[in-house]
């Protein structure tokens, strides 16, 4: 398993859509919440989350996620997972993140909520 992390960016309409790749630790935690806060600050209210090449995520991860999540409720946004594989989800589900976020399969059902 690769666990380089990387991401890229897409806006879709009000939609800030964040393609993941890799182990999403402290550090990759750390540049998702930047590119996140970024476009928060220019009225981005929906963040949709792509983590279809993201296959395992630590609890530090995790804890600055909500604090995107935190941030996105601040604005009445929301952030939408999407492409999650059985054992993420089931880490979001047991920490859970669903209580305050929504989930996809994927990216083109994320794009409808």
């Amino acid at each position: 398993m690769n666990n380089e992390f990387s991401l890229t960016q897409t806006l879709k309409g009000e939609y800030l859509i964040i393609s993941t790749s890799g182990y999403i630790n402290k550090e990759a935690g750390e540049k998702i919440s930047e590119v996140c806060q970024k476009h928060i600050d220019r009225g981005t209210k929906k963040v949709v989350l792509d983590l279809k090449e993201s296959k395992v995520i630590n609890s530090i991860g995790i804890s600055i996620l909500i604090e995107i999540i935190e941030k996105l409720q601040q604005t009445d946004g929301k952030m939408i997972f999407a492409n999650l594989n059985p054992a993420v989800d089931k880490t979001l589900t047991i920490m859970g993140l669903f209580q305050l976020t929504e989930k996809a399969s994927d990216v083109n059902e994320a794009l409808r909520l």
